[in-house]
């Protein structure tokens, strides 16, 4: 049986103006990108089972502080064509999709 992957919507908002503000910064989107594709500078979309969801938020709620920084995650339901619009430049690449080079 294989995984169920669930789509998730993650943004955060990590302090910058000190060094270890930088630091956390730096970890969160090595986590992020770990998970998903970023689609904006702060904003990935991911694929993801539940025990990886919980994974990664385990791993992000170490990675930030919780007084300076934010973190948001929502579930998408349906497929991503049909609840995603975008206007302007789409750099999203379906990976699940046919692959042309």
């Amino acid at each position: 049986m294989g995984l169920i992957a669930m789509h998730v919507l993650l943004t955060y908002d990590v302090e910058t103006v000190t060094r270890e503000g930088r630091r956390r910064l730096r970890r969160v989107a090595k986590l992020c990108e770990g998970c998903g594709q970023r689609v904006q500078l702060s904003v990935f979309e991911c694929s993801v089972s539940e025990t990886q969801l919980e994974r990664l938020v385990q791993a992000l709620a170490k990675s930030i502080d919780p007084a300076t920084d934010s973190i948001r995650l929502y579930k998408i339901s349906g497929r991503r064509d049909d609840v995603v619009a975008t206007l302007g430049r789409d750099n999203y690449v379906d990976f699940d999709g046919p692959l042309i080079l």
